[in-house]
């Protein structure tokens, strides 16, 4: 049998730190309204850098952590909703940049969704027993679809990259996941609307800036997303309090509280890191696991267990369960 694991973990993030208070300039809130709405105190706003920049400072310091040359790269997963541009895709960008020229690349768009999507994909591909390692990567730079003039989102996002290092085991580290969508859902959650504009048709506009439902985008996420995890660990080979942690996409700090009130864990088990970031969608979930790495509460010896779970534009949910 051929399996996967996570062999090492890296994020990244623009410097400019862009506070409440700052956004407090540009419209009418302040750093109170957000952060005991969301948690939210700061969030990094790319000045620069692209999301395939940001993506390829993970990859390469993923490569340095694992004294990795790239050429020994099979494959380049990136999930991000804030492509550089659709084709070529962020993935080809991240290829060229680090000079990976062996590996096949590709984006995955899943909204918050897609770090999980991107993961799953990439363990199936090592599983196939045909690919050796492989880099898995959430990058976003959201400040380019925000409508700055909208305090309801403008407040929430910001910019940032993570991602991990796949490589091929003769262990089992992947032990149960579950993916969902529901696109009847989808408008409560949008951006990056491109209309019809050719000569032959009904010209449509374009909506290219990000709107969301928040009221309905939190009641999935307790209701539906809840539901969702403890199915995923009701089928996997290990019982709730088994969990070392949970890390779940970094929207609003209340839905953590929520959440670990709803599966049944400590809430101390649900690190939170959008105090800093704010949701950085598909990046979230790998610059939470990077930082938890960082800080010593994860090791990355195989002797831990983690739930990841993300979920948001689709609406998509995804939930993995592995070992770390």
């Amino acid at each position: 049998m051929n399996y996967a694991k996570i062999s090492q973990v890296a994020h990244y993030a623009p410097q400019q730190r862009v506070t409440n208070d700052d956004l407090a300039q540009l419209m009418e809130t302040s750093d109170e309204w957000i952060s005991s709405r969301t948690g939210i105190k700061n969030r990094h706003i790319s000045q620069t850098e692209s999301t395939s920049d940001l993506a390829s400072r993970v990859a390469e310091s993923l490569l340095i952590k694992a004294n990795l040359s790239a050429d020994q790269i099979d494959f380049i997963i990136v999930a991000t909703v804030t492509p550089d541009s659709m084709m070529p895709s962020t993935a080809a960008a991240v290829q060229a940049k680090i000079g990976a020229k062996k590996a096949f690349a590709f984006d995955l768009t899943a909204a918050c969704s897609g770090f999980i999507f991107a993961l799953s994909t990439g363990e199936k591909l090592i599983a196939s027993g045909r690919y050796q390692k492989g880099l898995i990567i959430g990058s976003e730079t959201l400040s380019k679809v925000v409508d700055w003039s909208d305090r309801r989102t403008a407040v929430l996002f910001g910019d940032g990259a993570g991602g991990v290092l796949l490589e091929a085991s003769s262990t089992q580290h992947f032990l149960a996941e579950e993916q969902g969508t529901d696109g009847s859902r989808g408008q409560y959650l949008m951006s990056g609307v491109t209309g019809l504009s050719s000569p032959f048709s009904e010209k449509e506009e374009d909506q290219k800036c990000l709107t969301m439902d928040g009221r309905t985008i939190f009641d999935f996420a307790i209701r539906d997303v809840a539901k969702s995890i403890k199915e995923t660990i009701a089928k996997s080979p290990v019982e709730v309090e088994d969990l070392d942690f949970l890390l779940l996409h970094q929207a609003n700090v209340r839905i953590l509280d929520k959440m670990a009130k709803k599966i049944g864990v400590e809430r101390e088990k649900l690190p939170a890191n959008m105090m800093e970031y704010g949701n950085t969608s598909a990046a979230s979930i790998p610059i939470l696991l990077s930082e938890c790495v960082e800080r010593n509460l994860i090791r990355l010896d195989g002797s831990q267990k983690i739930l990841l779970s993300g979920f948001g534009g689709g609406l998509t949910w995804g939930t993995l369960i592995v070992t770390i």
